[in-house]
Protein backbone atom coordinates (compact mmCIF):
# COMPACT_ATOMS: atom_id res chain seq x y z
CA UNK A 1 0.00 0.00 0.00
CA UNK A 2 1.35 3.42 -0.97
CA UNK A 3 -0.04 5.34 1.98
CA UNK A 4 1.76 8.43 3.24
CA UNK A 5 1.17 9.27 6.90
CA UNK A 6 4.15 11.46 7.85
CA UNK A 7 5.45 14.85 6.80
CA UNK A 8 8.93 13.58 5.77
CA UNK A 9 7.36 10.95 3.50
CA UNK A 10 5.10 13.58 1.96
CA UNK A 11 7.94 16.07 1.46
CA UNK A 12 10.07 13.40 -0.20
CA UNK A 13 7.31 12.37 -2.58
CA UNK A 14 6.53 15.97 -3.56
CA UNK A 15 10.22 16.66 -4.11
CA UNK A 16 10.36 13.73 -6.53
CA UNK A 17 7.66 15.40 -8.63
CA UNK A 18 9.80 18.47 -9.33
CA UNK A 19 10.20 18.87 -13.06
CA UNK A 20 7.21 16.66 -13.89
CA UNK A 21 5.05 17.81 -16.79
CA UNK A 22 1.90 16.88 -14.87
CA UNK A 23 0.51 15.05 -11.86
CA UNK A 24 -2.92 13.48 -11.49
CA UNK A 25 -4.98 14.40 -8.42
CA UNK A 26 -8.12 13.19 -6.67
CA UNK A 27 -9.58 13.43 -3.18
CA UNK A 28 -11.90 11.49 -0.92
CA UNK A 29 -13.99 13.51 1.50
CA UNK A 30 -17.10 13.44 3.67
CA UNK A 31 -19.67 16.24 3.88
CA UNK A 32 -23.02 14.62 4.63
CA UNK A 33 -23.00 15.96 8.20
CA UNK A 34 -20.92 19.11 7.80
CA UNK A 35 -21.00 22.38 5.90
CA UNK A 36 -17.31 22.22 5.04
CA UNK A 37 -16.14 19.02 3.32
CA UNK A 38 -13.88 16.96 5.57
CA UNK A 39 -10.79 15.97 3.61
CA UNK A 40 -10.06 12.30 4.29
CA UNK A 41 -7.57 11.30 1.60
CA UNK A 42 -5.59 12.89 -1.24
CA UNK A 43 -4.32 10.78 -4.12
CA UNK A 44 -1.54 12.06 -6.35
CA UNK A 45 -0.09 10.26 -9.34
CA UNK A 46 3.35 11.06 -10.64
CA UNK A 47 5.03 9.68 -13.74
CA UNK A 48 6.41 6.61 -11.96
CA UNK A 49 4.54 6.37 -8.66
CA UNK A 50 1.15 7.07 -7.14
CA UNK A 51 0.43 7.65 -3.47
CA UNK A 52 -2.47 8.18 -1.12
CA UNK A 53 -1.85 10.91 1.44
CA UNK A 54 -3.64 10.67 4.79
CA UNK A 55 -4.51 14.22 5.94
CA UNK A 56 -5.99 12.77 9.15
CA UNK A 57 -2.71 11.16 10.21
CA UNK A 58 -1.48 12.54 13.53
CA UNK A 59 1.05 15.34 13.15
CA UNK A 60 1.15 15.41 9.34
CA UNK A 61 1.81 18.81 7.74
CA UNK A 62 0.28 19.14 4.27
CA UNK A 63 2.42 22.14 3.26
CA UNK A 64 4.53 20.14 0.76
CA UNK A 65 1.31 18.99 -0.94
CA UNK A 66 -0.06 22.53 -1.09
CA UNK A 67 3.24 23.75 -2.52
CA UNK A 68 2.99 21.08 -5.21
CA UNK A 69 -0.57 22.17 -6.04
CA UNK A 70 0.63 25.77 -6.36
CA UNK A 71 3.67 24.97 -8.53
CA UNK A 72 2.80 26.71 -11.79
CA UNK A 73 5.33 24.63 -13.73
CA UNK A 74 3.37 21.41 -13.13
CA UNK A 75 -0.04 20.76 -14.64
CA UNK A 76 -2.59 19.33 -12.20
CA UNK A 77 -4.96 16.85 -13.85
CA UNK A 78 -8.36 16.15 -12.24
CA UNK A 79 -11.56 14.46 -13.32
CA UNK A 80 -14.70 16.49 -12.50
CA UNK A 81 -12.46 18.89 -10.62
CA UNK A 82 -14.84 21.32 -8.99
CA UNK A 83 -15.39 19.66 -5.60
CA UNK A 84 -11.76 18.61 -5.28
CA UNK A 85 -10.58 22.13 -6.07
CA UNK A 86 -13.09 23.60 -3.63
CA UNK A 87 -11.40 21.63 -0.85
CA UNK A 88 -7.96 23.02 -1.69
CA UNK A 89 -9.43 26.52 -1.88
CA UNK A 90 -11.09 26.14 1.54
CA UNK A 91 -7.84 24.92 3.09
CA UNK A 92 -5.43 27.38 1.50
CA UNK A 93 -7.38 30.19 -0.15
CA UNK A 94 -5.73 29.22 -3.44
CA UNK A 95 -6.67 27.11 -6.45
CA UNK A 96 -4.33 24.48 -7.97
CA UNK A 97 -2.95 25.95 -11.19
CA UNK A 98 -2.50 25.25 -13.99
CA UNK A 99 -5.29 22.70 -14.23
CA UNK A 100 -6.80 20.21 -16.67
CA UNK A 101 -10.21 18.58 -16.18
CA UNK A 102 -10.63 15.33 -18.10
CA UNK A 103 -14.42 15.48 -17.82
CA UNK A 104 -14.47 18.81 -19.65
CA UNK A 105 -11.98 17.52 -22.20
CA UNK A 106 -14.15 14.45 -22.75
CA UNK A 107 -17.11 16.70 -23.54
CA UNK A 108 -15.03 18.27 -26.31
CA UNK A 109 -13.87 14.88 -27.59
CA UNK A 110 -17.23 13.23 -28.18
CA UNK A 111 -17.81 11.42 -24.87
CA UNK A 112 -21.13 13.05 -24.09
CA UNK A 113 -22.44 15.47 -21.48
CA UNK A 114 -20.83 14.17 -18.27
CA UNK A 115 -18.58 11.22 -18.97
CA UNK A 116 -17.77 9.28 -15.80
CA UNK A 117 -14.24 8.41 -14.81
CA UNK A 118 -15.12 4.72 -15.08
CA UNK A 119 -16.24 5.22 -18.70
CA UNK A 120 -13.06 7.04 -19.67
CA UNK A 121 -10.79 4.64 -17.79
CA UNK A 122 -12.40 1.72 -19.60
CA UNK A 123 -12.32 3.36 -23.03
CA UNK A 124 -8.95 5.09 -22.90
CA UNK A 125 -6.91 3.11 -20.35
CA UNK A 126 -8.45 -0.35 -20.78
CA UNK A 127 -9.10 -0.43 -17.04
CA UNK A 128 -12.02 -1.80 -15.08
CA UNK A 129 -12.79 0.18 -11.91
CA UNK A 130 -14.13 -1.65 -8.86
CA UNK A 131 -16.82 0.72 -7.54
CA UNK A 132 -17.54 -1.21 -4.33
CA UNK A 133 -15.45 1.13 -2.14
CA UNK A 134 -16.85 4.38 -3.52
CA UNK A 135 -19.29 5.05 -0.69
CA UNK A 136 -17.25 3.72 2.21
CA UNK A 137 -16.56 5.81 5.32
CA UNK A 138 -13.33 7.55 4.31
CA UNK A 139 -12.99 9.18 7.73
CA UNK A 140 -12.75 5.83 9.53
CA UNK A 141 -9.27 4.64 10.46
CA UNK A 142 -7.47 2.46 9.69
CA UNK A 143 -8.16 2.48 5.96
CA UNK A 144 -8.32 -0.96 4.40
CA UNK A 145 -6.03 -2.12 1.62
CA UNK A 146 -9.10 -2.39 -0.62
CA UNK A 147 -10.00 1.26 0.02
CA UNK A 148 -6.49 2.46 -0.77
CA UNK A 149 -6.27 0.35 -3.93
CA UNK A 150 -9.59 1.78 -5.10
CA UNK A 151 -8.49 5.34 -4.30
CA UNK A 152 -5.17 4.98 -6.12
CA UNK A 153 -7.01 3.76 -9.21
CA UNK A 154 -8.52 7.23 -9.51
CA UNK A 155 -5.10 8.71 -10.29
CA UNK A 156 -3.22 5.77 -11.83
CA UNK A 157 -5.53 5.37 -14.85
CA UNK A 158 -6.09 9.11 -15.04
CA UNK A 159 -2.59 9.43 -16.48
CA UNK A 160 -3.54 7.48 -19.61
CA UNK A 161 -6.94 9.17 -19.80
CA UNK A 162 -5.26 12.57 -19.80
CA UNK A 163 -2.54 11.77 -22.33
CA UNK A 164 -5.00 10.26 -24.80
CA UNK A 165 -7.51 13.08 -24.47
CA UNK A 166 -4.68 15.57 -24.92
CA UNK A 167 -3.64 13.81 -28.13
CA UNK A 168 -7.21 14.01 -29.43
CA UNK A 169 -7.46 17.70 -28.57
CA UNK A 170 -4.17 18.48 -30.31
CA UNK A 171 -5.19 16.50 -33.37
CA UNK A 172 -8.47 18.45 -33.63
CA UNK A 173 -6.96 21.81 -32.63
CA UNK A 174 -9.22 22.01 -29.59
CA UNK A 175 -6.75 22.48 -26.75
CA UNK A 176 -7.73 26.16 -26.49
CA UNK A 177 -11.38 25.17 -26.09
CA UNK A 178 -10.58 23.29 -22.90
CA UNK A 179 -8.26 26.04 -21.68
CA UNK A 180 -11.14 28.49 -22.01
CA UNK A 181 -13.22 26.32 -19.70
CA UNK A 182 -10.33 25.97 -17.25
CA UNK A 183 -10.35 29.74 -16.76
CA UNK A 184 -13.65 29.32 -14.88
CA UNK A 185 -12.40 26.41 -12.78
CA UNK A 186 -9.23 28.24 -11.75
CA UNK A 187 -10.99 31.51 -10.87
CA UNK A 188 -11.12 32.25 -7.14
CA UNK A 189 -14.59 33.74 -7.66
CA UNK A 190 -15.89 30.28 -8.54
CA UNK A 191 -15.24 29.06 -4.99
CA UNK A 192 -15.68 32.15 -2.83
CA UNK A 193 -18.81 31.94 -0.67
CA UNK A 194 -20.61 35.24 -0.11
CA UNK A 195 -23.44 34.80 2.44
CA UNK A 196 -25.18 37.86 0.98
CA UNK A 197 -25.50 35.98 -2.30
CA UNK A 198 -26.71 32.71 -0.76
CA UNK A 199 -30.36 33.56 -1.46
CA UNK A 200 -29.73 33.16 -5.19
CA UNK A 201 -29.39 29.41 -4.66
CA UNK A 202 -33.15 29.34 -4.11
CA UNK A 203 -33.78 30.74 -7.62
CA UNK A 204 -36.64 32.89 -6.40
CA UNK A 205 -38.76 34.12 -9.30
CA UNK A 206 -40.78 37.08 -8.13
CA UNK A 207 -41.28 40.74 -8.88
CA UNK A 208 -41.68 41.59 -5.18
CA UNK A 209 -38.48 43.29 -3.92
CA UNK A 210 -39.56 43.11 -0.25
CA UNK A 211 -39.94 39.34 -0.49
CA UNK A 212 -36.48 39.18 -2.07
CA UNK A 213 -35.06 41.23 0.80
CA UNK A 214 -36.56 38.84 3.34
CA UNK A 215 -35.17 35.78 1.55
CA UNK A 216 -31.77 37.45 1.23
CA UNK A 217 -31.52 38.25 4.95
CA UNK A 218 -32.75 34.82 6.03
CA UNK A 219 -30.47 32.97 3.63
CA UNK A 220 -27.47 35.08 4.70
CA UNK A 221 -28.20 34.32 8.34
CA UNK A 222 -28.53 30.59 7.58
CA UNK A 223 -25.29 30.56 5.57
CA UNK A 224 -23.33 32.22 8.36
CA UNK A 225 -24.86 29.98 11.01
CA UNK A 226 -24.21 26.80 9.00
CA UNK A 227 -20.59 27.81 8.50
CA UNK A 228 -20.17 28.78 12.16
CA UNK A 229 -21.36 25.46 13.56
CA UNK A 230 -20.23 23.46 10.48
CA UNK A 231 -23.46 21.68 9.60
CA UNK A 232 -25.39 21.46 6.31
CA UNK A 233 -27.73 24.36 5.60
CA UNK A 234 -30.79 22.13 5.93
CA UNK A 235 -29.76 21.22 9.49
CA UNK A 236 -30.06 24.91 10.40
CA UNK A 237 -33.23 25.74 8.47
CA UNK A 238 -34.83 23.88 5.60
CA UNK A 239 -35.53 25.73 2.36
CA UNK A 240 -39.28 25.24 2.80
CA UNK A 241 -39.26 26.78 6.25
CA UNK A 242 -37.05 29.67 5.12
CA UNK A 243 -39.45 30.55 2.30
CA UNK A 244 -42.47 30.17 4.57
CA UNK A 245 -40.93 32.68 6.98
CA UNK A 246 -40.28 35.07 4.09
CA UNK A 247 -43.85 34.79 2.79
CA UNK A 248 -45.35 35.21 6.27
CA UNK A 249 -42.87 37.41 8.20
CA UNK A 250 -43.13 36.73 11.94
CA UNK A 251 -43.03 39.63 14.37
CA UNK A 252 -42.61 37.70 17.61
CA UNK A 253 -41.53 34.24 18.73
CA UNK A 254 -45.14 33.04 18.81
CA UNK A 255 -45.53 33.86 15.13
CA UNK A 256 -42.31 32.02 14.33
CA UNK A 257 -43.45 28.93 16.25
CA UNK A 258 -46.50 28.66 14.00
CA UNK A 259 -44.27 28.15 10.95
CA UNK A 260 -44.58 24.53 9.86
CA UNK A 261 -41.61 22.48 10.99
CA UNK A 262 -40.51 24.89 13.72
CA UNK A 263 -41.12 24.34 17.41
CA UNK A 264 -41.79 26.65 20.34
CA UNK A 265 -38.34 25.80 21.65
CA UNK A 266 -36.69 26.83 18.40
CA UNK A 267 -38.67 30.07 18.25
CA UNK A 268 -37.52 30.99 21.75
CA UNK A 269 -33.90 29.97 21.14
CA UNK A 270 -30.98 32.13 20.12
CA UNK A 271 -31.44 31.03 16.53
CA UNK A 272 -35.12 31.95 16.65
CA UNK A 273 -34.32 35.41 17.97
CA UNK A 274 -31.70 35.90 15.27
CA UNK A 275 -34.25 34.95 12.61
CA UNK A 276 -36.68 37.51 13.99
CA UNK A 277 -33.88 40.08 13.85
CA UNK A 278 -33.15 39.16 10.22
CA UNK A 279 -36.83 39.57 9.37
CA UNK A 280 -36.96 42.96 11.09
CA UNK A 281 -33.84 44.07 9.21
CA UNK A 282 -35.38 43.11 5.87
CA UNK A 283 -38.67 44.84 6.65
CA UNK A 284 -36.84 48.03 7.60
CA UNK A 285 -34.76 48.12 4.41
CA UNK A 286 -35.62 51.12 2.18
CA UNK A 287 -37.51 50.14 -0.95
CA UNK A 288 -34.75 51.28 -3.26
CA UNK A 289 -32.24 49.01 -1.49
CA UNK A 290 -34.28 45.82 -1.81
CA UNK A 291 -32.82 43.26 -4.23
CA UNK A 292 -34.79 41.83 -7.14
CA UNK A 293 -35.30 38.20 -8.01
CA UNK A 294 -34.38 36.44 -11.21
CA UNK A 295 -36.14 38.11 -14.09
CA UNK A 296 -38.64 35.92 -15.80
CA UNK A 297 -37.38 35.39 -19.31
CA UNK A 298 -39.86 36.93 -21.72
CA UNK A 299 -39.82 35.06 -24.99
CA UNK A 300 -41.92 36.93 -27.57
CA UNK A 301 -44.78 35.09 -29.22
CA UNK A 302 -43.96 33.61 -32.58
CA UNK A 303 -40.34 32.58 -32.03
CA UNK A 304 -40.97 29.22 -30.39
CA UNK A 305 -40.53 27.50 -33.74
CA UNK A 306 -37.24 29.36 -34.26
CA UNK A 307 -35.95 28.07 -30.92
CA UNK A 308 -36.99 24.54 -31.83
CA UNK A 309 -35.16 24.87 -35.14
CA UNK A 310 -32.02 26.06 -33.34
CA UNK A 311 -32.26 23.05 -31.01
CA UNK A 312 -32.20 20.75 -34.04
CA UNK A 313 -29.21 22.66 -35.42
CA UNK A 314 -27.42 22.39 -32.07
CA UNK A 315 -27.99 18.64 -31.97
CA UNK A 316 -26.74 18.28 -35.52
CA UNK A 317 -23.58 20.30 -34.84
CA UNK A 318 -22.97 18.41 -31.60
CA UNK A 319 -23.17 15.03 -33.30
CA UNK A 320 -21.17 16.08 -36.34
CA UNK A 321 -18.28 17.52 -34.34
CA UNK A 322 -18.45 15.26 -31.29
CA UNK A 323 -18.90 18.06 -28.75
CA UNK A 324 -21.47 17.89 -25.92
CA UNK A 325 -24.48 20.10 -26.61
CA UNK A 326 -24.47 21.71 -23.16
CA UNK A 327 -20.89 22.82 -23.68
CA UNK A 328 -21.81 24.55 -26.94
CA UNK A 329 -25.03 26.32 -25.97
CA UNK A 330 -27.74 26.34 -23.31
CA UNK A 331 -31.48 26.81 -23.75
CA UNK A 332 -31.05 30.43 -22.65
CA UNK A 333 -28.41 30.88 -25.36
CA UNK A 334 -30.80 29.55 -28.00
CA UNK A 335 -33.57 31.86 -26.80
CA UNK A 336 -31.20 34.84 -26.87
CA UNK A 337 -30.06 34.06 -30.42
CA UNK A 338 -33.66 33.52 -31.54
CA UNK A 339 -34.48 37.03 -30.30
CA UNK A 340 -31.33 38.77 -31.60
CA UNK A 341 -28.55 38.04 -34.07
CA UNK A 342 -26.26 40.14 -31.86
CA UNK A 343 -27.22 38.67 -28.49
CA UNK A 344 -24.68 38.87 -25.66
CA UNK A 345 -24.42 35.08 -25.51
CA UNK A 346 -21.41 32.79 -24.97
CA UNK A 347 -22.63 30.83 -28.01
CA UNK A 348 -21.82 33.87 -30.15
CA UNK A 349 -18.27 34.21 -28.86
CA UNK A 350 -14.96 32.41 -29.45
CA UNK A 351 -14.91 28.80 -30.57
CA UNK A 352 -18.63 28.40 -29.90
CA UNK A 353 -19.41 31.03 -32.52
CA UNK A 354 -17.14 29.35 -35.04
CA UNK A 355 -18.69 25.95 -34.36
CA UNK A 356 -22.36 26.88 -33.91
CA UNK A 357 -23.14 30.58 -33.52
CA UNK A 358 -22.43 31.64 -37.09
CA UNK A 359 -24.57 28.78 -38.42
CA UNK A 360 -27.38 29.67 -36.02
CA UNK A 361 -27.46 33.27 -37.22
CA UNK A 362 -27.20 32.16 -40.86
CA UNK A 363 -30.12 29.77 -40.35
CA UNK A 364 -32.23 32.56 -38.86
CA UNK A 365 -31.44 34.80 -41.81
CA UNK A 366 -32.33 32.12 -44.31
CA UNK A 367 -28.77 31.91 -45.61
CA UNK A 368 -28.62 28.17 -44.91
CA UNK A 369 -31.36 25.58 -44.82
CA UNK A 370 -31.75 22.27 -43.04
CA UNK A 371 -33.00 19.15 -44.68
CA UNK A 372 -32.89 15.38 -44.47
CA UNK A 373 -30.60 13.05 -46.35
CA UNK A 374 -31.86 9.63 -45.43
CA UNK A 375 -31.95 9.68 -41.64
CA UNK A 376 -29.39 12.46 -41.28
CA UNK A 377 -29.97 16.20 -40.88
CA UNK A 378 -27.86 18.14 -43.39
CA UNK A 379 -27.20 21.83 -43.99
CA UNK A 380 -26.91 23.49 -47.35
CA UNK A 381 -26.70 27.07 -48.67
CA UNK A 382 -30.03 28.66 -49.43
CA UNK A 383 -30.74 29.15 -53.10
CA UNK A 384 -32.39 32.26 -54.51
CA UNK A 385 -35.84 31.69 -55.94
Amino acid sequence: MSLITTTPELAAFCARQKGAAFVTVDTEFMRERTFWPKLCLVQVGGADESVAIDPLAEGIDLTPLFDLMNDVSILKVFHAARQDVEIFYNLTGRVPTPMFDTQVAAMVCGYGESASYETLASSLANAKIDKSSRFTDWAHRPLSEKQITYALGDVIYLRDVYTRLKTMLEKNNRIEWVQEEMAVLTSLETYAINPRSAWKRLKLRTDKPRLCALVQELAAWRENEAQRINVPRSRVLRDEALLEIAYHPPQVAGDLARIRGLSNGFAESRQGQEILHAVATALALPNDQCPTGEERRHVPNGIGAVIDLLKVLLKQVSEEHGVATKLIATTDDLEDIAMSDNADSPALRGWRRELFGNLAVALKRGEVVMGLSGKKVVLSPATSS
